[in-house]
């Protein structure tokens, strides 16, 4: 494993961080067995960054057991996220911190983040129910150790929130896709000019850049003279970016892990050449060319005052333009079926205002309706159904 250093606090921390949001699952809850497995594995193999959040169901309390009773809890740097809009008193931070501790099972947190800031003004809005004298003085206990915060809105809000504080670190969404997008590489900059360790998420946007590059781009990719998979190309382009300290991965499967693992052992700063970055810029632009809905299944917008599934709906739209055929068809009817389908959508707005991206959902609800949710794909998934379940 390799380690890139931040700078405020001299910490070395590897260049992969283990991402908590997903863990696997078992029937339909998380998998503590196989999760212990891969967690210690990462673990052996060097990695030391585990980020999670209060959010994450079972998320922290699956963490802290696995490392209390494997004896790793000062083996590796926890990461995890006050929610903004849980927080309405002074008191509530503290309440929800003490969770937090317990649930993790540990006496202090090594970096603690707001959760999804998008607007300096809700910043503005902790800061006037007392969060400056609750980080000094949780700081001064020496529960919390670093202060940052995660981050989804536009470039000019970052730069803002930049500003009014000393952060230890920020975390943005960065990949080959979003170069430009939200924070971005002049966000990532500006951070680094204020000496603020930065951390990356989405590398891979949320999947998409592994399992649903259109057939043309995963053609640009398997015709390189160089071979790696989608994935590593995907790692290996937000690594490239010395200023980049972690790129998070949420890793839930065996071979995903190990084959993480290696690339973070083989990659270094500025060693793309020339010729791989113009390969993955055409992957970009065809990938650009599909893609209906700038949805990364972060699922923040959930759950929906009327049921729809959201997350679902915009994959399975984004499925039909990126590949075509029925497939996406019959997959969207069988997961939403009548009960969560985008015709449901009532416009109440509620998802829009949670929505990391600024994405304007009843607009493309709307959209994918109209696409999807005609009378005879119904029909005709309803058929498929029978068919396989008769």
């Amino acid at each position: 494993m390799k380690y890139r250093k931040i700078e405020k606090n001299k910490d070395k921390l590897s260049v992969l961080g283990y991402g908590c949001m997903r863990f696997p699952k078992k029937n339909r809850v998380i998998d503590y067995e196989k999760t212990e497995k891969q967690i210690i594995t990462a673990i052996e193999k060097g990695v030391n960054y585990f980020d999670t959040a209060y959010l994450y169901p079972k998320s922290e309390e699956t963490l802290g057991k696995i490392l209390k009773s494997n004896n790793c809890r000062e083996k590796v740097k926890i990461a995890t996220k006050m929610p903004v809009q849980a927080i309405k008193t002074r008191e509530k931070m503290d309440e929800i911190l003490e969770n937090q501790l317990k649930r993790l099972k540990t006496d202090y947190i090594d970096y603690y983040l707001i959760h999804n800031l998008i607007k300096f003004e809700e910043w503005e809005n902790l800061k006037n129910l007392g969060i400056l004298d609750f980080i000094n003085s949780e700081k001064k206990k020496g529960r919390l150790i670093n202060f940052g915060f995660s981050f989804h809105g536009n470039l000019h809000e970052f730069k803002k929130i930049i500003d009014d504080y000393n952060w230890e670190v920020c975390m943005i969404q960065y990949n080959y896709i979003d170069e430009h997008y939200q924070a971005g590489t002049e966000g990532l900059d500006y951070a680094v000019s204020k000496n603020i360790g930065v951390i990356a998420m989405e590398p891979l946007r949320g999947g998409m850049l592994v399992e649903k590059l259109p057939k043309k781009a995963k053609k640009i990719i398997e015709n390189f003279n160089v071979k790696r998979s989608p994935g590593e190309w995907g790692l290996r382009w937000v690594w490239d970016s010395p200023d980049i300290k972690v790129v998070l991965s949420g890793m839930n499967d065996d071979k995903i892990i190990e084959e993480n693992i290696n690339a973070a052992s083989e990659s270094s700063p500025n060693s793309l050449s020339l010729e791989e970055k113009q390969m993955l810029e055409k992957v970009k632009e065809e990938f650009k060319s599909k893609i209906k809905v700038e949805c990364t299944n972060c699922a923040y917008c959930m759950p929906c005052p009327q049921g729809v599934d959201i997350p679902t709906c915009f994959s399975s739209y984004n499925d039909k333009s990126i590949f075509g055929g029925f497939k996406p068809q019959v997959m969207y009817v069988n997961a939403t079926e009548d009960k969560s389908a985008a015709y449901k959508c009532t416009q109440c707005g509620v998802c829009e205002k949670k929505c990391p991206q600024e994405i304007p959902i009843i607009e493309e609800l709307k959209n994918v309706s109209k696409s999807m949710d005609k009378w005879y794909y119904r029909l005709l998934g309803k058929i498929v159904k029978l068919i396989i379940y008769r």
